[in-house]
């Protein structure tokens, strides 16, 4: 009798093209090897054979001579149906022997193969929704990314094409509906000027779209981010639906992570600027005044005459980073301070030193 293809996939004998495809997509999502590592044995044949089902039903030359002879007709045992010689589709041959007629021979793919044409995908892991390329400079100080692919080199992580078809939350795929693909994620460094100040970001970003015909093509965009005055380090911008196109996937969010650079007098603390000044002793006593050149250009002149200890901060308010709800106001400026004590002291600077702050 042989195998019954209709039945693997599922389909009655009049399903159409878009019926097979739907039930190859479902099947070999469900069985492939990968997706189910612990009864792999038995994922392996069940793959194997919606493949060669699929293979065979979705064209028309072989679906003729199965639907006439069935598995035994295309697999070399009868003749096929006005076979004329040598040559065939792919998948297929036509072969002469001196005992007998010309015989049709249908010879199967390689089960991956058909997924990966299916899908378009080398693997089953390949690319699905993954990270971006290279990044390169352009004006503004932002940078660009580059690359065929999003690969997933710079922006985390493999990507499983599991993660993104799936069938949990609901079984969406079982039901033909396309799946998102992860977010693709990438941290973009700015300075504390940039985030004090404000400014603008150009990405240049090269990506695989679907044109009309449904063939990928890559092309190139600019993206725009404006750092608004206040941001912090871990602000997400996002672009939505800017990954690759795939088949039956929503293209990935492109999100940018603002990250900060580190400064070379300024760290920060929320809102607050904290600035550590080293001093003297002898400043730390009698008296010291501070100059900054603030993020934005002006010099700050603050007079301390306070004693300076060691666990001593000067606030100056208003003078830190801009509120990011706000930022008409501001945080504050905190001055610390590293007070450089004396390794030794003779006797008569002992005396003074006693002299001096003795009761």
């Amino acid at each position: 009798m042989g195998v019954d293809y209709y039945k693997i996939l599922q389909v009655d004998r009049n399903a159409t093209e878009d019926e097979l495809k739907k039930a190859y997509r479902k099947l070999a999502m469900k069985w492939h090897p990968d997706k189910n590592p612990n009864n792999k044995k038995e994922a392996e044949a069940k793959f194997k054979q919606i493949s060669e089902a699929y293979e065979v039903l979705s064209d028309p030359q072989k679906r003729a001579v199965y639907d006439q002879y069935g598995e035994e007709g295309l697999k070399g045992q009868v003749p096929p149906p006005d076979a004329g010689g040598p040559g065939g589709p792919g998948g297929a041959s036509y072969f002469s022997t001196a005992n007998g007629p010309t015989t049709f021979r249908f010879n199967p793919r390689n089960a991956d193969d058909i997924f990966a044409e299916f899908f378009g995908f080398s693997s089953p892991f390949g690319g699905m929704g993954g990270g971006m390329g290279g990044m390169g400079g352009m004006g503004g100080g932002g940078g660009g990314m580059r690359g065929s692919r999003f690969s997933s080199g710079i922006f985390g992580g493999g990507d499983d094409v599991f993660a993104s078809f799936g069938e949990g939350g609901g079984g969406s795929m079982n039901h033909g509906a396309p799946r998102k693909a992860a977010p693709i994620e990438n941290k973009l460094p700015c300075s504390l000027e940039e985030l004090y100040k404000g400014t603008t970001k150009k990405m240049k970003i090269s990506r695989e779209i679907a044109d009309i015909s449904g063939k990928t093509i890559q092309v190139e965009e600019i993206l725009t981010i404006d750092i608004k005055p206040g941001w912090k380090k871990g602000t997400k911008i996002t672009f939505p639906e800017k990954g690759n196109e795939q088949p039956n996937v929503i293209p990935a969010d492109l999100v940018f992570i603002i990250d900060e650079k580190p400064h070379s007098v300024f760290t920060r603390d929320g809102n607050d600027l904290i600035v550590t000044q080293k001093i003297t002793l002898a400043e730390a006593l009698t008296g010291y005044t501070v100059h900054l050149t603030t993020l934005d250009g002006r010099i700050l002149t603050i007079p301390i005459n306070n004693v300076i200890h060691p666990n001593y901060e000067e606030v100056v308010p208003k003078e830190g980073m801009p509120i990011q709800k706000d930022p008409t106001k501001r945080g504050n400026l905190r001055i610390k301070f590293n007070i450089k004590f004396p390794t030794r002291l003779n006797a008569e600077q002992k005396a003074g030193i006693k002299k001096l702050l003795g009761p």
